[in-house]
């Protein structure tokens, strides 16, 4: 549980848990199934089920405690005693967690270092922003997400370099502005103040614009002071004055002005177009974005093959590409090489069949955050050779980030059918949010005028007889398609 003290008592039988420090209900938590312990670091632990534990282990192991004791120096001691982390089943709804004591996260992400880096750092920083210190009301969620982001980001500065944090933070940006492209600059939910009002689906707060324009906004704090380690100093006292309570954004911004004075007098609250008030109540896009140019030996090579990808004549331009051996570069090179060509799709035919002949097989034996991208492009190109490869991913992959994507791209196209088909092998081994979420996403495909087209499989075509009205009540059961905004391409963890 997410607790700081926690017993057994085997004559009753009874597990006793004890919280020292006042949480957010929201942060209270508990996982029970077979779950097995294995030690990590001096104040740390795994929990998973036993046919996972001895790679959650390995790649876990003296990790948290450098992440805990880079963190501990930018922002004081770490006040929640102990920091384990419990690896959950594949179908686990979210990608993690971050209750106190005992970070829950997706076991999926083992297959992904450098997300599983990522994500582990975040949720590390989320005991000093976020969980010590947390958001009043879920109106202002970049409290918590924008600032956890801001450390985790300073951790890994801290830890891996500065070309690599880059490296990850324009990967984000990316997606940030791929969402604001689907939501649109004047989507209520692209600000950092959202109002709860009618028409505003609260599960739509925890979108990018929490976690990047937050972190954009405090990025932007920190060079009005114009030293990290200066502004490292004051989130320091920061979490020191208010630990262990609720705040508003007017508590760290009055906060803020208080440790520099010098600024509050050159009322940078105030400088047009960057006021605080702005960045808080604006839509659209951050009101200014980081220097990355650190990232650039890491971020060149992918622009370049991009360029290469999209240049003329292709063959030229394929067998050049072809000479850059990928299998060598960081994750998030790759994926952000595959994004880039999800933004241009649909693509060429002639440049898809290039695409899969230099790279399919490749791709298909790394991690799942790879495999994703490139099936994306699949099936947003209607390449049927590849199909195959989408089928066997979405029979393995049950979390909500290796499914959604997918199954809106699928419908969103001309292959509904072939997603309805896999959906009925499948729908059992899902969660039963992710399940609800994908009927609706069917239903809404199956609605549309769309003709589907043939795949050259029997199995396909018996899935386009199910296709009609009948096959539509069936999915959805008594629940109504939804009118959520649809939020393809983003996965955030908590």
């Amino acid at each position: 549980m997410s607790a700081t003290r926690s017993a057994y008592m085997e004559e009753e039988g009874v597990f006793h848990f004890h919280m020292e420090h006042p949480v957010p209900a929201y942060l209270v938590a508990l996982v029970a199934g077979d779950l097995k312990p294995a030690d990590i670091g001096p104040r740390s632990r795994v929990w998973a089920e036993p046919c996972l534990l001895p790679t959650a282990t390995s790649k876990l192991s003296g990790a948290v405690e450098q992440w805990l004791s880079a963190a501990e120096r930018l922002y004081g001691p770490y006040m929640w005693g102990r920091y384990d982390i419990v690896f959950l089943p594949p179908s686990f709804p979210i990608v993690a967690m971050e209750n106190p004591c005992l970070t829950f996260i997706i076991s999926s992400i083992l297959e992904s270092d450098e997300f599983l880096v990522i994500d582990v750092i975040h949720e590390v920083a989320h005991s000093w922003f976020g969980n010590a210190v947390t958001n009043a009301t879920w109106e202002e969620m970049w409290l918590s997400e924008g600032l956890a982001t801001y450390a985790q980001r300073r951790i890994t500065t801290e830890t891996y370099g500065a070309a690599f944090t880059c490296l990850e933070t324009a990967f984000r940006l990316d997606a940030l502005h791929r969402q604001m492209k689907l939501l649109g600059e004047d989507s209520p939910v692209s600000k950092l103040q959202v109002k709860l009002e009618p028409g505003v689906n609260p599960s739509h707060l925890m979108n990018l614009f929490t976690y990047e324009k937050g972190y954009c906004f405090v990025y932007y704090l920190s060079q009005l002071c114009g030293d990290p380690q200066r502004f490292d100093d004051f989130l320091r006292a920061y979490v020191e004055k208010y630990k262990f309570t609720s705040v508003v954004a007017q508590d760290l911004l009055d906060s803020f002005l208080s440790f520099f004075p010098e600024l509050k007098e050159q009322s940078v609250d105030c400088r047009a177009g960057l006021e605080f008030e702005r960045w808080l109540n604006a839509t659209g896009p951050p009101l200014a974005e980081p220097d990355l140019s650190q990232g650039s030996s890491l971020t060149r090579p992918v622009e370049a093959l991009f360029q290469l990808w999209t240049a003329e004549p292709l063959d030229q331009a394929a067998a050049s590409a072809s000479a850059i051996d990928i299998s060598k570069w960081r994750t998030f090179q790759t994926a952000l090489f595959l994004d880039r060509l999800l933004d241009g799709s649909p693509l060429p035919q002639e440049v898809v069949m290039s695409l899969s002949k230099c790279y399919s097989s490749l791709l298909d034996s790394m991690n799942a955050e790879i495999r994703i991208r490139w099936l994306q492009i699949v099936v947003r190109n209607d390449y049927y050779p590849d199909l195959h490869r989408v089928r066997r991913f979405l029979e393995s992959q049950m979390s909500r980030m290796y499914t959604i994507p997918l199954y809106e791209d699928l419908c969103t196209g001309a292959l509904k059918s072939f997603a309805l088909e896999v959906f009925y092998q499948t729908q059992g081994r899902l969660h039963p949010n992710l399940r609800r979420a994908i009927q609706q996403i069917l239903s809404q495909g199956l609605g549309s005028s769309t003709e589907p087209a043939s795949e050259p499989s029997t199995e396909l075509g018996k899935a386009e007889a199910d296709t009609d009205s009948d096959a539509q009540a069936l999915l959805l059961g008594d629940e109504a398609p939804s009118s959520a905004i649809s939020l393809r391409d983003v996965n955030v963890s908590a």
